[in-house]
C-alpha cells in the first residue's frame, strides 16, 4: 500500500472520455516525492492521454487528483505549471534559431531595470551554464545555437529548463525516441542524477523495458484504461513485465476473434 504521506501526486478513479471513446477507465496511481516512476503502455493504451490530465491539458472527465496533500483541478498548462508540474514532450518546443541560454530562459527572462528593461544576457548565459553542468550536460557552449545540437542534448536542455523551472513534477514522454545507443545513455544519465538528488518526482513514457530498469525506482503498466501493474522495479523483471503484456495481447487477440 502506498504512503500517502509521501505522495506528490495521486491520481483517484480518474477516467477520460473523448465521445463515445473512453481512453482512461479507472486510473490509480500515485508517484512519490522524488520517485522515478516508468509508464508502460501499447500504442493507444491512453499513455499520453494521462500525461496530458496530470499536466493541465486535459481535464478528467471522472475522479479526482491529489497534490501535495490537496485536491486540485487544473484547468490549463499554465496552472498545472504554477503548481511546480512540466511535461517535456517529444517535439521539445525549442526555438531552432535561439542559443542555448535563450531557451533555457525562453519567456522567463530575466531583465534589467524591471519589466520593461534589457534582456539581462550575462545572467542568463552564467545560470544556463551552471545549471546544464550541474545535471552533467555537455554542450559546446552556451551561446550555440539549438539547431546544431544532438537531439541528445537538446532533450538534455529541454528537460533542465523544465527542471530549473522549479518543476517539482517532471513529464516526459518517450524522452530516448528516435536516438541512438550513446544519445540515450545521455539521457538517462541526466535522469539518474535527477533522481540521485531527489529534488523532482518525475514520470517516464518508455517503450524500453530496460531503459526503465536503468533509471526507475517503480514501473506502472497501462492496459484497457486501468493501471494493471504496479511494482518497484527491484521486484520485478524485464521477463515479468513482458510475459505479462504478451498474456494479455493473446487473450485481447483471442476475444477479437471470437
Amino acid at each position: 500500500m502506498a504512503d500517502q504521506d509521501n505522495d506528490l501526486v495521486r491520481l483517484e478513479h480518474v477516467a477520460k472520455k473523448f465521445g463515445p471513446v473512453q481512453p482512461l477507465k479507472d486510473i490509480n496511481m500515485h508517484v512519490g516525492r522524488g520517485e522515478v516512476l516508468g509508464l508502460l503502455g501499447n500504442n493507444g493504451a491512453g499513455k499520453s492521454t494521462l500525461m496530458k490530465i496530470l499536466c493541465g491539458y486535459h481535464p478528467a472527465s471522472e475522479g479526482k487528483m491529489i497534490y501535495d496533500g490537496k485536491e486540485v483541478n487544473l484547468r490549463s498548462v499554465t496552472q498545472a505549471r504554477q503548481f511546480g508540474i512540466d511535461c517535456v514532450y517529444q517535439d521539445l518546443a525549442l526555438v531552432s534559431e535561439l542559443n542555448v541560454y535563450h531557451n533555457m530562459f525562453l519567456q522567463r527572462e530575466p531583465v534589467h531595470g524591471g519589466f520593461l528593461g534589457i534582456l539581462n544576457n550575462k545572467r542568463m548565459k552564467a545560470d544556463a551554464a551552471h545549471y546544464l553542468a550541474d545535471m552533467g550536460v555537455n554542450i559546446p557552449s552556451v551561446d550555440v545555437e539549438i539547431a546544431k545540437l544532438s537531439g541528445g542534448q537538446r532533450q538534455a536542455i529541454a528537460v533542465a529548463r523544465s527542471v530549473y523551472s522549479d518543476a517539482r513534477l517532471l513529464l516526459l514522454d518517450e524522452p530516448t525516441a528516435a536516438m541512438g545507443a550513446k544519445e540515450g545513455a545521455m539521457i538517462l544519465d541526466v535522469i539518474n542524477r535527477l533522481r540521485d538528488k531527489g529534488e523532482v518526482s518525475i514520470v517516464i513514457i518508455a517503450h524500453n523495458y530496460a531503459q526503465i530498469f536503468d533509471v526507475c525506482d517503480r514501473v506502472n503498466l497501462l492496459q484497457e484504461g486501468h493501471i494493471t501493474f504496479d511494482k518497484r522495479t527491484a521486484d520485478t523483471s524485464v521477463q515479468e513485465l513482458t510475459d505479462i503484456v504478451v498474456h494479455e495481447y493473446r487473450a485481447a487477440s483471442q476475444q477479437v476473434a471470437s
